[in-house]
């Protein structure tokens, strides 16, 4: 497969984001052989799935798909989109706009040209706008980081940055891996680089600027999440380091 016939499939999760469906398709660039959008609606209760209908008859010419996850949580919303994808290589975007689609190409041209085989978003890196990130969630990025930089002896500033890039080839072993780790992730953010460390794929990361949601609120359950990512930092640890 040459590097100049590349098609992309950007995943994109929705729960609650009516606002923001028609401004996904209007800052996507176009870039690839071919790119389609794959919105995947997390049962919201504000319109989402209709709206995402609506726009993907307006933009008939983008390649948007859409689908409703059966189960909960952004990392299920993403295996299903995966699955559903026809590209070579595989993106997450937040429905938010946290991160600015405009720079997806960046993200494009880094697994293009072989600079890694997994590229991981970092906020962390530019200024943010304010608002866009709490404090206790800045302390808890940085936290498992650390964590999970020396869990897979490759450097991490920011492992809960939605935005993550694998080609589709390596995301089916990642997937068939799966069974090591389970699928107890909720954001699938652990999951894809625990994966990606497991076949010892090269990770490098891609500076974003990272906006404050303008519409709507965010569906993370900071405490109780956070908990389960530790525990599977933990599992991390074990099979990693422990090898047990």
């Amino acid at each position: 497969m040459s590097s100049e016939d590349l098609t992309v499939s950007i995943i994109v999760p929705t729960r609650n984001e009516r606002g923001n469906i028609e401004g996904v398709i209007q800052r996507v660039p176009r870039f690839g052989k071919s790119l389609e959008i794959i919105f995947i609606d997390g049962h919201s209760t504000d319109g989402t799935l209709e709206e995402i209908k609506k726009v993907a008859e307006k933009y008939f010419d983008r390649n948007i798909k859409y689908a409703t996850q059966g189960g909960k949580g952004k990392g299920d919303a993403m295996r299903m989109g995966f699955d559903m994808a026809a590209g070579d290589i595989l993106m997450i975007l937040d429905a938010d706009l946290s991160v600015m689609p405009e720079e997806l190409p960046n993200f494009y041209e880094a697994i293009k040209n072989g600079k890694g085989r997994f590229i991981n978003g970092t906020r962390l890196i530019y200024p943010m706008e304010k608002g866009a990130m709490q404090f206790l969630n800045t302390l808890a990025n940085k936290f498992f980081a650390v964590m999970l930089s020396w869990i897979s002896s490759q450097k991490l500033t920011d492992t809960l940055c939605g935005t993550k890039v694998v080609l589709k080839s390596d995301y089916e072993k990642i997937k068939e891996n799966r069974k090591i780790f389970g699928d107890f992730d909720p954001f699938g953010d652990f999951d894809l680089l625990f994966g990606a460390a497991r076949l010892n794929l090269k990770i490098i990361e891609v500076p974003v600027h990272y906006k404050a949601r303008k519409y709507g609120k965010t569906n993370i359950r900071r405490f109780k999440e956070g908990w389960m990512l530790l525990k599977m930092t933990l599992f991390g640890i074990r099979k990693f380091k422990l090898k047990i």
